[in-house]
């Protein structure tokens, strides 16, 4: 690192104004902040939502989401492995089946390595694409407007690609994360100026655009010829008896040894990342509490309402905490500080409206099982308002109190 350190001292003044490839400056800037803490490091507000020194935040979330990407890969090519010996398949297909073999890895699902290395061939290729996609248009409206290239893509990036299927096509993930970084971010101004999640932007965006790709049986486990429902769409058609008829128990789903995106399974995973980003203060407890609070009250009284036609009215909420995207989205999604409310009390009204919203689309939309994705997109628009409502009662609370005082 100290050589790489003097290496780009010594080509500084060849990107600094007046240089021959000033034009150039914003991508050596974003290859120095990101290897190095530079001496004029943010100390103001970043952008207009938050005062946080910016490049801390996204390493700090960066390494909370180590967990969910090491169970990533190994669940990503332990279910493949599942799969394949189901269907009697001896090696994986095409270039992945040739690195395999050259490495020396099998396809035994009881195996670590085995798993974690066919997993990692997945999620590989899909980060790549979203990296240079995304990179591409990052870099040229960092051109267009003179500005420096934060560490804010490289958080979208990776949270782009824990919740996209590993069988996704790669000219899809490349499509996805242009439109959640240049319409979902840049055409609102760049980083701390958008008002939704980029990242929930584009993957949103793939599932209306292309849902035979980003839903269905077919989709979660990479192995061709091979169907399966995910726990949360068997519950969707038979509630906790269609779980139960695919062999899912709770710590099945607690654990992520289920099928679903290629990151979102594993809630153990992403509760570890919660208490890193609590403990460092990088992500809001209230929000991931309010959304928690919001997904209990709503589940127990769809629990007390029940119904006879709908069997998801009586899934207890342990299980909604556990299935899908929830943990995933209440912890990396819901808490992004600029698209969230920032305001104390309007953090606790955010999140409880995304548990709330998430447990009504959930149950009594039977088209859409998922529910943490539009939920919390959901709750982006409405965050500003919330914002403006909390503050409006305190200022109201400020003039009674100043009126009792002067009377």
């Amino acid at each position: 690192m100290y050589w790489i350190r003097r290496w780009l001292d010594q080509i500084h003044p060849l990107f600094a104004k007046g240089g021959p490839y000033q034009k150039y400056h914003a991508i050596y800037e974003m290859v120095d902040t990101f290897l190095y803490t530079p001496p004029d490091v943010t100390r103001t507000a970043p952008h207009v939502r938050d005062g946080i020194d910016l490049k801390r935040v996204m390493s700090y979330v960066v390494l909370a989401a180590t967990p969910c990407i090491l169970m990533a890969l190994w669940n990503t090519g332990y279910q493949s492995h599942l799969a394949m010996q189901e269907l009697g398949v001896i090696e994986a297909p095409g270039w992945r089946g040739i690195v395999l073999g050259m490495v020396g890895v099998g396809y035994d699902p009881s195996s670590i390595w085995d798993n974690v290395w066919h997993g990692f061939l997945y999620f590989l290729p899909i980060y790549v694409v979203t990296l240079a996609a995304g990179g591409f248009w990052e870099v040229l409206f960092a051109g267009v407007r003179n500005h420096e290239i934060n560490e804010g893509f490289f958080v979208t990036s990776i949270l782009y690609t824990l919740t996209l299927p590993a069988s996704t096509p790669m000219w899809q993930v490349a499509l996805g994360i242009s439109f959640g970084v240049v319409i979902g971010k840049e055409v609102f101004g760049g980083t701390g100026k958008n008002f939704l999640n980029p990242a929930l932007t584009g993957r949103a965006f793939l599932y209306f655009a292309y849902p035979a790709q980003m839903s269905g049986d077919a989709v979660w486990t990479a192995v061709d010829g091979f169907t399966g429902a995910t726990a949360l769409g068997a519950s969707a058609i038979g509630g906790m008896e269609g779980i139960a008829e695919i062999g899912v128990t709770w710590m099945d789903a607690f654990l992520g040894v289920i099928q679903g995106s290629i990151g979102e399974t594993s809630t153990l995973g992403c509760l570890i990342g919660a208490a890193f980003l609590i403990y460092t203060r990088v992500a809001s407890y209230r929000i991931i509490f309010g959304v928690f609070i919001g997904m209990v009250v709503m589940t127990l009284i769809l629990n007390a309402v029940g119904s006879d036609t709908n069997p998801m009215f009586a899934m207890p909420w342990h299980w909604h905490l556990v299935l899908g995207g929830f943990a995933f989205g209440m912890v990396y999604m819901a808490t992004d500080p600029v698209s969230a409310s920032m305001s104390d009390a309007g953090r606790w009204i955010f999140g409880v409206l995304i548990g709330v919203m998430t447990v009504l689309i959930r149950v009594v939309n039977p088209a859409f099982p998922e529910g943490i994705m539009l939920a919390i997109l959901f709750a982006n628009l409405f965050a500003p308002l919330i914002d403006w409502g909390v503050m409006k009662v305190n200022i109201r609370r400020r003039m009674r109190r100043t009126g009792e005082r002067a009377g």
